[in-house]
């Protein structure tokens, strides 16, 4: 396999994808973040000091899906059609899952693991008063379609 970040002098390059096809790209990601009961009771009943901890979060997901080649380096900027993030409250805290499109030359896999990454970071910056051994686990992708190299969907794991 050609690694295509590296130049001539095997130096980290943004890769040039001018030549390529544009197709639609899709992508979606997830995390968690694990709070005790207390933590999970404030944030379900909306009585965290620092406000409506969700809503924040879901926008400061779409924002980092945004911004995503401002942060990590080799990322393009791309023109992104669609961004979400949903939330699934579980026992032992919260289930994070991004999802993004665009209609482009690139894939979305950066901004949807970007997405649900600061969503989580979110929830622990609005919750942190209230407990500061929450810990965000298990970031990855789910699944992602489009481009040359097909689709993924990730492999249940036991």
């Amino acid at each position: 396999m050609e690694l295509t970040h590296l130049n001539e002098q095997g130096r980290a390059r943004m890769v040039d994808v001018s030549e390529k096809a544009e197709t639609v790209r899709t992508a979606v990601a997830e995390c968690r973040i694990q709070m005790n009961a207390q933590t999970l009771e404030q944030l379900k009943a909306g009585t965290v000091p620092k406000g409506d901890v969700l809503a924040v979060a879901q926008v400061a997901g779409i924002m980092a899906a945004k911004r995503t080649h401002e942060l990590i380096p080799m990322c393009h900027p791309l023109p992104l059609t669609g961004a979400d993030i949903r939330f699934t409250v579980e026992e032992d805290g919260v289930l994070i899952r991004s999802a993004v499109r665009c209609k482009g030359v690139t894939g979305v896999e950066m901004e949807a693991l970007h997405a649900a990454s600061v969503a989580a970071l979110t929830i622990y910056d609005m919750c942190k008063a209230i407990q500061k051994d929450m810990e965000i686990t298990g970031l990855h992708l789910l699944e992602k379609s489009g481009g040359k190299s097909g689709n993924y969907r990730r492999v249940a794991r036991i």
